[in-house]
């Protein structure tokens, strides 16, 4: 499909393109969502990716290029492993689309930015702006953005809301005056089009059973309002060599390690949490990793318990009805079976969850209740210095990562913590990870690529329990 206009160096993307905004909710995701699958069937491979630590948007990401979409995350992951992570993932594809967070400029300091993103790769940006109750002022505004960092090119524009032909045509020559950039969609604030939103965003794609064929109603709905071609002529702008440097270069996993453990991974409609760099390094370090359905099955022969994060509030009848699952669970706990849980796995290990005036029975396994607030808990980075003995991470070591969580727990016993948070609110506000029999159980999300003895501790971990 790329033809003459490929790279001469066919393993590095042929071309890339940023989608940022001025600020949230101003249609972003959606646009990245409709690019990524309109160029998928233009016959374009679409490498996505996410800037910051969000799981999300990937998700949708994911099903719209039929890639799994990896995050961009400064904090979250050294720059060096950021780089090479981003050329390993883009390898001989033909298009990177990457997908902003918040506005272009906001970020927890200047390299934590979307527009740190894009000058770290020297990716060309497209800003789509809500132009609802503006004309001319938009000039001034885009003006202001393309000279408040000049280093990092806004390339294009796209309208979104758009209230018709004349709006749209003083919108054009403002931009096209002033700005001398081209606008490459122009979309009606009158095309009803959007995945349904909770608390902390969209809804994730694997909650919902259409999922694909939300995302195909997606790109059909928007592909008359985006100039493909012109986002095309756009990517082109790539500096392949962007971000290589000396730093340059395909990341280097260890060498497969034959497999040697079964890890059983929870991963459904309720739990959907996780990082393909954190399976990765699992199987790179000799897991067998066997997907686990908590709302119908029961637990197979295992070696050690991986439970990620999502939204087990929307499914508690469901997990409390599978009584067969939660049993085998907590026996084999009591048994000495291993597991690593975040988040939602914490809450779905205690004893009763507390949601809108009623309890649900739970796994039942750590001395806990949780209630379920309508106010966020805890949300945004954290670190967190290892304090307390534990079998997956030295004394001492700061991890970072992030949590979002509307939950709180009520211990009913003493635990043993692992964390001391230095930024973050965690179970209590100064602590988290909780170690109690072979569960370590925390609300904080950590990226393997961040976090490298993650992986090689709860791999260490399960062989040494399995030994026993």
């Amino acid at each position: 499909m790329v033809g003459e206009e490929r790279s001469i160096y066919p393993e590095r993307p042929w071309g890339s393109v940023l989608i940022s905004s001025p600020q949230g909710h101003s249609g972003k995701t959606l646009v990245a969502i409709a690019l990524c699958h309109l160029l998928k069937e233009k016959g374009f491979s679409v490498q996505p990716f996410k800037k910051g630590p969000d799981y999300i948007d990937p998700s949708w990401l994911t099903i719209a290029a039929g890639r799994s979409c990896r995050n961009l995350d400064l904090f979250l992951i050294p720059e060096e492993k950021l780089i090479q992570n981003f050329w390993s993932a883009s390898n001989r594809v033909d298009l990177v689309i990457v997908e902003g967070a918040m506005g272009l400029y906001d970020g927890i300091d200047e390299k934590g930015t979307t527009a740190g993103i894009s000058r770290l790769f020297h990716i060309p940006i497209l800003l789509v702006i809500n132009s609802s109750r503006m004309t001319g002022s938009i000039a001034a505004m885009l003006r202001g953005y393309q000279e408040f960092q000049p280093d990092i090119q806004i390339a294009g524009v796209i309208l979104n809301h758009t209230s018709g032909p004349r709006h749209e045509k003083k919108l054009i020559e403002a931009i096209e005056t002033y700005c001398h950039i081209p606008v490459v969609g122009k979309i009606p604030r009158d095309l009803y089009l959007n995945i349904p939103e909770r608390h902390l965003g969209l809804i994730p794609s694997g909650e919902l059973e259409q999922a694909e064929f939300k995302v195909e109603l997606i790109g059909k709905k928007l592909k008359p309002f985006l100039d493909l071609d012109g986002i095309i002529e756009i990517a082109k702008k790539f500096n392949s060599f962007g971000g290589r440097g000396e730093k340059g270069g395909t990341l280097k996993e260890p060498p497969l390690t034959p497999s040697k453990v079964k890890i059983g991974v929870i991963r459904d409609r309720a739990f959907n949490f996780y990082y393909p760099e954190n399976f990765e390094a699992l199987i790179n370090r000799g897991a067998d990793l066997l997907f686990i359905n908590s709302l119908e099955d029961r637990l197979p022969s295992i070696d050690g318990l991986y439970i990620g994060g999502g939204f087990p509030e929307f499914f508690l009848e469901k997990l409390e009805a599978n009584v067969g699952l939660r049993r085998d669970i907590a026996k084999t706990i009591r048994e000495g079976l291993p597991v690593y849980a975040e988040c939602a796995g914490l809450m779905y290990l205690c004893e009763k969850i507390f949601w809108k005036n009623r309890s649900y029975e739970m796994v039942g396994i750590l001395p806990a209740e949780v209630e379920i607030s309508d106010r966020p808990q805890g949300h945004g980075y954290v670190i967190a210095e290892v304090i307390g003995d534990n079998p997956l991470f030295e004394k001492g070591l700061k991890i970072r990562g992030h949590e979002f969580h509307h939950s709180k727990l009520s211990i009913k016993n003493e635990m043993k913590y692992i964390y001391h948070l230095q930024r973050g609110h965690g179970i209590d506000g100064k602590r988290d990870g909780i170690l109690f029999k072979n569960v370590f159980a925390s609300y904080l999300h950590i990226h393997a690529l961040g976090t490298d003895p993650w992986s090689e501790g709860f791999i260490s971990f399960v062989e040494r329990s399995k030994g026993g």
